[in-house]
C-alpha cells in the first residue's frame, strides 16, 4: 500500500450528467487523512452520494483525479477495492439470506478464508449486537438491524477506509449514538471514515466537515472552526447561513 499521508484525495473531481447539463460534482478538491472522520453534509442532490460512488469505483468521473492511499482510482480499482468498505444508503444486502449468510457471502467476495470469516464475522455480530439475529432472514430485520448488518458486511474484510452514505438514516437517536461511539472506536484504531449525512447535530461528532451545495464544496473545517467563523452555536446554523433557503433534508 502506498503510504500517502492522505487516505482519500481528489483534485478537480467532476461528474456531469445529461451531456453536461446536470453538474452533480463540479470541481471537488478533497484531502482526508488517515484516522479521520470526515462528514459530508448537504441537501439531497448536492453531490454527496455521487462523490461516494466515484471514490468507491462504482461511477466513472467525467474529469479530475482521485487517489486512495496514493493509488489512482479507477485505474487501480481492483487493488483499491480491498482497502474500502461501503455501506450505501440503499441496503446492499441479500434479503433472502440470513444475517450470517450475508456476512459469509461478502467475506467470500473478498477471498477470505473460512477461518477469517468465522473470526471477524463473530466479532462483528457481537460488536453490532446481531448475535441473536444470526439466523434471521435479512428481509425480516427492522430498519435499525438492517443498518447494523450493512455496516457488518462493509467491515468483514477489515478495510482501512469506510464510506458510509447516510449510515444512520432512519434509526432512532439511541442507535445513532451507539453507531457514532463505534465509529470513533474505528477511527481510533486507525481507520478513515467518510460519512454523508443531512443530520446536522450528527455532523458535529465528526473531526472535520465539508458542506456541499450543487456539486460544490462551499465550506470545510472542524466543527469548532466553522461555528467560530460564522459566529454561531451549531453546525445547523452554519449550514442555514451558507445555504439560504435551501432545505436541510432536501
Amino acid at each position: 500500500m502506498n503510504m500517502s499521508i492522505y487516505a482519500i484525495e481528489t483534485r478537480n473531481l467532476v461528474k456531469y450528467y445529461n451531456k453536461g447539463k446536470v453538474k452533480a460534482v463540479n470541481g471537488l478538491d478533497l484531502r482526508i487523512k488517515k484516522g479521520e472522520i470526515y462528514a459530508f453534509i448537504g441537501a439531497n442532490g448536492s453531490g454527496k452520494t455521487t462523490t461516494i460512488d466515484m471514490l468507491s469505483g462504482v461511477l466513472m468521473p467525467t474529469a479530475g483525479e482521485m487517489k486512495i492511499w496514493g493509488m489512482s482510482q479507477p485505474k487501480n480499482r481492483k487493488q483499491i477495492a480491498s482497502y474500502i468498505g461501503i455501506a450505501p444508503q440503499d441496503y446492499a444486502l441479500y434479503f433472502d439470506l440470513t444475517v450470517w449468510e450475508n456476512i459469509t457471502f461478502f467475506g467470500k467476495l473478498f477471498s477470505l478464508s473460512r477461518e477469517e470469516i468465522e473470526k471477524t464475522g463473530k466479532n462483528l455480530l457481537k460488536i453490532l449486537n446481531l448475535k441473536e439475529k444470526k439466523n434471521v432472514i435479512a428481509e425480516q430485520l427492522s430498519g435499525g438491524m438492517k443498518r447494523r448488518l450493512s455496516i457488518a458486511v462493509a467491515l468483514i474484510h477489515q478495510p482501512s477506509i469506510l464510506l458510509f452514505d447516510e449510515a444512520t438514516v432512519g434509526v432512532d437517536p439511541v442507535l445513532r449514538a451507539y453507531f457514532w461511539d463505534y465509529f470513533r472506536k474505528l477511527r481510533d484504531s486507525g481507520k478513515t471514515i467518510l460519512i454523508t449525512s443531512h443530520v446536522m447535530d450528527e455532523a458535529e461528532k465528526a473531526d472535520r466537515i465539508g458542506l456541499m451545495r450543487e456539486g460544490l464544496l462551499i465550506e470545510e473545517g472542524t466543527p469548532a472552526e466553522l461555528k467560530q467563523k460564522h459566529s454561531v452555536n451549531t453546525i445547523e446554523e452554519v449550514f442555514i447561513h451558507l445555504s439560504g433557503d435551501e432545505k436541510v433534508d432536501g
